[in-house]
């Protein structure tokens, strides 16, 4: 007899997980969005597929290799690979309809056709906030972001955290400066990499593009500068750099940490880093990376910044913004390698109402519409097993409490409610089971 079952398998880079995984990932979704609500971005949820012509009309180079395309018909389209190009085309199209600053977040799948290897994803969820405007928004946006993410990533609590910031400004004036304006995105490409290739290989690179040797000791020493911000912006004033955009961006800079204690936000959980170029050509202003302190490893959590036109593509209209994005498949995979993603039951309800018989089921029944009408998840097993089955399957779900009906407690109008933590046991009254599983 041949066997003709296939094998259940999923390909290398998409990630599923258990029910206990799958419960703490939601969480850390909720919170993301529960912030990102407070501070009033609006909900988006754009199209999966998109029409190549228009996903498409910014890409290229790696981009462009990694999109999943495919024709339906006479239909040429895409699965789309981020959310900016798709909000992109929404703002420009929509512009008519909507109100700016236009503040919304997005938390949805992005699918690229990533090499597969350890920790990439080929399907990954991002939560994106973005501030459009039209023709200019104001630098305060700049300094909301970061309060954003700092709020964020308190309430997910995985420790101490420092979100590095910088302008682009500061660095294409720098360069400018120092006579190398046709050559700016070689060069934030390469200093983008300083701390994955080292000091040596960037000067290699460096000199490949035909920066001379006695500039490329400067712009080195210069992306070196450090100390508490207010003394960084001191040094960056006191540079001797003929330059307006560099100027300009030496103000934002101090504006934007003015404006970040305005916020709130703790200075221990902010610095100004040079070295952050954000390789895209993309970034005009401010940019921003999101490191966890004791697992520099895990690389940058959190990622952003300031763009001087977003919807060129699609509109004349001016459409200048500011945004960031949290990579959460990639941050979660990371956070359980590393054991920061705590052990969740593999339930969601508090209570397991289990009756004793099937005679005992419409007490049950009731006992469950009395919980869940207080607004706590409650479940009930229906199968007709032995109470020693009914109780391993409680134990293995982790649920805190089984409210057990006998024959005794169904007359009684009671449950025998059972502490699965402890083994303790009492009689509650089905009026008093709520308060009792809180």
């Amino acid at each position: 007899m041949s066997n003709n079952k296939v094998q259940p398998r999923i390909m290398p880079g998409f990630m599923e997980l258990l029910p206990e995984d799958q419960i703490a990932f939601n969480r850390m979704f909720d919170t993301i969005r529960r912030v990102y609500e407070r501070y009033g971005f609006l909900p988006l949820d754009t199209a999966t597929i998109e029409l190549s012509e228009v996903l498409l009309a910014k890409a290229g180079g790696e981009t462009e290799k990694q999109i999943y395309r495919f024709q339906k018909g006479d239909t040429d389209m895409a699965l789309r690979f981020d959310l900016t190009v798709p909000l992109a085309r929404y703002v420009a199209q929509h512009a008519g309809e909507l109100a700016f600053p236009f503040k919304r977040y997005q938390m949805s799948k992005v699918f690229r056709g990533e090499r597969p290897q350890k920790g990439r994803f080929r399907e990954f969820y991002q939560c994106d906030i973005d501030v459009i405007g039209v023709d200019s928004l104001d630098i305060v946006y700049d300094a909301e972001m970061p309060a954003v993410i700092y709020n964020v990533f308190k309430e997910l609590a995985f420790g101490a955290f420092t979100i590095r910031m910088n302008n682009r400004k500061v660095l294409n004036g720098f360069f400018s400066a120092l006579g190398y304006a046709d050559k700016i995105g070689d060069i934030l490409r390469t200093i983008d990499k300083l701390e994955k290739i080292g000091r040596e290989a960037v000067e290699k690179e460096l000199g490949e593009f035909g920066v001379a040797e006695a500039d490329i000791a400067k712009i080195l020493s210069f992306l070196a500068i450090r100390g508490e911000n207010d003394a960084v912006i001191e040094a960056l004033r006191a540079q001797d750099v003929d330059n307006e955009l560099y100027r300009a961006g030496v103000e934002e800079l101090a504006t934007v940490v003015a404006y970040l204690r305005r916020f709130g936000v703790e200075e221990s959980a902010f610095i100004i880093d040079l070295t952050i170029a954000r390789g895209l050509d993309y970034y005009t202003g401010t940019v921003f990376e999101t490191m966890l302190n004791d697992y520099p490893s895990m690389g940058s959590i959190c990622s952003g910044g300031r763009y001087d036109s977003l919807a060129g593509y699609y509109t004349d209209q001016k459409l200048p913004g500011i945004g960031i994005s949290i990579g959460l498949t990639r941050l979660f995979y990371q956070l359980k390698e590393n054991g920061l993603v705590p052990p969740s039951q593999a339930s969601l309800a508090r209570c397991l109402v289990i009756p004793m018989g099937e005679a005992q089921m419409d007490a049950a029944l009731a006992a469950a519409t009395t919980i869940r009408g207080a607004g706590i998840p409650a479940d009930v097993y229906y199968q007709s097993k032995g109470m020693k089955q009914k109780m391993k399957y409680a134990a293995k779900i982790g649920v805190p409490y089984a409210a057990i009906i006998g024959e005794d407690e169904a007359n009684a109008g009671t449950v025998m409610l059972k502490d699965m933590n402890t083994g303790e046991q009492r009689a509650v009254f089905v009026a008093e089971l709520p308060d009792a599983v809180r």
